[in-house]
């Protein structure tokens, strides 16, 4: 079964054209240099002797220059192209991931954080437009499943080879933890580095050559209206239900390794299987949500997608069993992040060229903005009633959100689309 779906993930690769090849190529070294450094590093702040307050710091500072930046960077890559936004971003951002790699002290260490994110909202903000301009409207869906499919695969690949390589190094090598965790960190941001290559081999298409494309192509809808008001009030649309679903997954996502912990006191290596295994199977899930499109229409299979994972995560809430609290745990994450893609081709279908970067940026700040303020919630909860009742009303309080938004994008984004497909 695993084999079949790397041969047909491996078939709609080849399908797409040069560029989308190379970008994802390019994007998936960047994820896998991320994936060490998402893994690694707050063990190395910690193995530098440095108090937790400042893993504390570092994630909010990152999260803090992502979401002040997103915007600006939106209108930035509308304005001068998506291709030397991407670049310039990732050339920026692994200067700073080299220089965290070896700095030792608190302040420079915060500072490169804030920087990371900063040039790095330049590389998530133009890429799902450059996609978009890079594909026709038939093929997207299977074009975003597959990027978010193989982005997920990288991550996972970081994630296990840094703590991989760490170990190897500080056993062969006999040197201490920091060390080891230190040349894990510079390989991370060496394979980042070479991610760089496909990415300057990208073409931006001319405005003229865009233009042409889109009038050959199938028409994703009547001509749409390009006008700042229209689109504004479609991206403020997307933006809400996104800032819902940022809420719901600011209550429970960062702290399901802690779940686990507190509630059944699992071990390291299972908490890491768990989660790893569950990005695996949001890899496969996502390769699902084409054919599920094709047959019920984008915006009925982002809420079905949506409304499927919500049993599960209530599953999740109130067990007492760590199997089915798992079984829960890796059901719900399939469910809810396979409507990651469709969800981005069909903000890319309504919106109109000029103003996708914006669209995106807009929607990736909303739900940046609420995992930064739904973590004192979370946190409180599990205080104030335990790590049975605390978890179980963060995540109902999860499912109603996720349930709200979905009622909501149905009555402003499915009820005219669903017609039209």
């Amino acid at each position: 079964m695993v084999m079949i779906r790397v041969g047909e993930l491996k078939r709609k690769f080849f399908s797409f054209n040069r560029n989308v090849r190379l970008f994802i190529i390019g994007n998936a070294l960047i994820q896998i240099g991320m994936g060490v450094f998402m893994v690694m590093y707050n063990l190395y702040i910690r193995e530098l002797g440095m108090p937790e307050t400042v893993n504390g710091k570092v994630i909010s500072m990152t999260a803090m220059a992502s979401a002040i930046m997103l915007v600006p960077a939106g209108f930035l890559s509308d304005r001068f192209g998506r291709k030397w936004m991407i670049v310039g971003g990732a050339v920026l951002t692994v200067t700073t991931l080299f220089y965290r790699g070896i700095a030792v002290a608190e302040t420079p260490i915060i500072a490169a954080a804030f920087l990371t994110g900063l040039f790095m909202a330049f590389v998530q903000v133009s890429g799902i437009p450059f996609l978009a301009e890079n594909s026709s409207p038939t093929e997207r869906v299977k074009l975003f499943s597959v990027n978010f499919a193989i982005v997920t695969i990288a991550n996972v690949v970081g994630s296990l080879a840094g703590g991989i390589i760490a170990d190897v190094l500080e056993t062969v090598l006999k040197i201490t933890t920091a060390e080891a965790i230190r040349y894990a960190l510079l390989a991370g941001a060496a394979i980042f580095t070479s991610g760089l290559i496909p990415l300057f081999r990208l073409r931006d298409k001319p405005k003229e050559e865009a233009k042409v494309k889109r009038e050959h192509a199938p028409q994703e809808s009547p001509s749409l209206d390009d006008s700042l008001k229209r689109n504004l009030i479609v991206i403020f649309h997307f933006s809400f239900a996104s800032l819902l679903i940022g809420f719901g997954s600011g209550l429970v996502v960062p702290y399901l390794n802690l779940y686990f912990a507190n509630r059944f006191d699992a071990t390291n290596s299972y908490i890491g299987f768990v989660l790893s295994l569950g990005s695996a199977m949001t890899a496969v899930a996502a390769m699902i949500g084409p054919a599920l499109s094709r047959k019920v229409g984008k915006v009925k299979a982002l809420i079905l997608f949506q409304v499927l994972s919500i049993p599960f995560l209530l599953l999740t809430a109130y067990t007492t069993s760590l199997w089915l609290a798992s079984l829960g745990f890796l059901l719900r994450q399939a469910l809810m992040n396979a409507g990651n893609p469709i969800q981005s081709a069909v903000a890319m279908e309504v919106v109109s060229d000029k103003y996708k970067g914006l669209a995106n940026s807009m929607n990736q700040m909303v739900f940046n903005l609420g995992w930064a303020t739904m973590g004192s919630v979370a946190t409180g909860l599990v205080v104030a009633h335990g790590s049975y009742w605390g978890y179980a009303y963060a995540f109902t309080i999860t499912a109603g959100l996720y349930i709200v938004s979905s009622v909501y994008y149905y009555f402003i984004f499915g009820r005219r689309k669903l017609a039209g497909e």
